[in-house]
């Protein structure tokens, strides 16, 4: 399970083990098994994954990998293989900042003081002195509460105080992995128009050889089987695992996903917010608050649908999320809870009074408003959403690569549900995905081949 501990202020989560048990095996007796080759006329850069077997010893908290043992190819059997997701994206040991010793997570929570100044010795600004209140009133919450499932982890061994970082492993991501999936979806708006009277709402993925680039770019892509598949884009191959399904598009090119005609039950948005490290980085595209509002939430959400959206620290977008966007969607805010990060041994990955980042984010989960008859239909058997909770994991050292919330949001919704993900950077099981960058993290250079030798 990826849920490792789960009390009354929150869970303690494993993110490297829910995405190995998406189950990315792929069932063929072919040397590229499962592929799915798209057609493009931009020059490949080259994929230096090699499809030679590639000798690993599984290593899952959950015991052996089901599947493993199958993966040898016998005769008149097709091969199973199974990749997982490298386990070094997820050492993080060492505090990105060490808190100083009176503020380490085993010593009692101290106050923070709204009078204190920076060491460049001038005021907080408006926006600082924000977060700082906001800071105030949850901080005890999210020490209290991450120091009681920190716990936990450490008494089952989870968590290790005294974990040494490995010296052997390298969490260095190959270059060409940032392959230009944005850029894509902008050259794709040059392509000719498609007859909308001939195009398909949905492409399954099977064992054809190919399928038309524009395809991918202009329907939603179904892997309605029980194995992962890969498909190959730019050169570059990506693991899409089971009964997933995903749109790779910018916001101005949404409106396949709207063709899909489904209704989501759940909907977690994780928006490109605006900020100043943001455009200084040029990592990714931005979107301004006014161009939030107009992704049709409305549209894609059934009776009492559940959305979940992703906010920095920064009161400005808070403030936006609960007070403008969502009484826009006519979504009532239920929560708001917040991700803590925490290292392998425990401690906070970031100073939690740090001026400059806190370790935890938040997140709002609001309930669409409409019809009352259906919505207490569908609230019937699940738990109401608690005010507040905290999830505590080991992040990924990918940036922007979020916790899963499948398993947390289980016992708040129906099983079987209809879930969508918007502004998604990789797929789940069982969702729909979609974005710009919607097969970033799963490109097959992030896993690593098991193959029994």
């Amino acid at each position: 399970m990826s849920v490792i501990h789960r009390l009354t202020a929150g869970w303690l989560v494993d993110h490297l083990s829910f995405i190995n048990q998406c189950g990315y095996e792929i069932c063929d007796s072919f040397a590229c098994p499962g592929s799915v080759t798209l057609d493009t006329s931009v020059t490949s850069t080259g994929d230096s994954h090699s499809d030679s077997t590639i000798a690993a010893t599984a290593s899952s908290r959950d015991g052996p990998i089901p599947g493993l043992e199958d993966a040898i190819e016998t005769e008149g059997k097709p091969a199973k293989t199974r990749y997982v997701f490298r386990e070094e994206f997820f050492d993080v040991f060492k505090p990105h900042i060490a808190a100083a010793p009176e503020e380490q997570l085993w010593q009692e929570c101290p106050e923070v003081s709204l009078t204190e100044k920076r060491k460049r010795k001038c005021a907080f600004n408006h926006g600082e002195q924000d977060a700082l209140e906001y800071h105030s009133k949850v901080r005890k919450l999210i020490w209290e509460g991450t120091l009681h499932l920190v716990q936990e982890g450490l008494k089952s061994g989870f968590l290790h105080r005294a974990t040494a970082e490995p010296s052997c492993r390298k969490n260095v991501v190959p270059g060409h992995i940032g392959c230009g999936l944005a850029e894509l979806c902008e050259m794709a708006k040059q392509f000719p128009a498609v007859n909308e009277s001939d195009q398909q709402a949905v492409h399954v993925l099977d064992d054809e050889t190919s399928i038309p680039e524009q395809d991918l770019l202009s329907c939603i892509t179904e892997n309605s089987s029980n194995c992962a598949k890969i498909v190959v884009l730019m050169g570059q191959k990506y693991l899409v695992p089971p009964k997933s399904s995903f749109l790779l598009s910018d916001i101005s090119c949404i409106q396949p996903l709207l063709n899909y005609k489904k209704k989501y039950d759940v909907i977690v948005i994780d928006p490109p917010w605006e900020n100043k490290s943001v455009k200084r980085s040029n990592r990714y595209s931005y979107l301004s608050s006014w161009q939030i509002k107009q992704i049709p939430v409305p549209a894609l959400a059934a009776p009492n649908c559940l959305v979940v959206t992703w906010v920095t620290n920064r009161q400005k977008h808070l403030r936006f999320v609960k007070h403008e966007l969502y009484p826009h969607w006519s979504v009532k805010t239920l929560a708001e809870w917040h991700w803590v990060k925490v290292t392998k041994t425990g401690d906070f990955v970031l100073p939690l009074d740090s001026l400059h980042k806190k370790p935890y984010e938040v997140l709002v989960l609001g309930r669409v408003q409409g019809d009352e008859k259906e919505a207490l239909r569908k609230s019937e058997d699940i738990l109401p959403i608690p005010e507040h909770k905290l999830i505590v994991s080991v992040p990924c050292s990918l940036h922007s690569h979020k916790p899963p919330l499948t398993a947390v949001l289980a016992e708040f919704i129906k099983p079987d549900v209809e879930c969508l993900e918007l502004f998604a950077r990789n797929l789940q099981p069982g969702w729909t995905s979609w974005g710009n960058e919607v097969l970033k993290f799963q490109h097959i250079d992030y896993f690593t081949l098991l193959q029994k030798e």
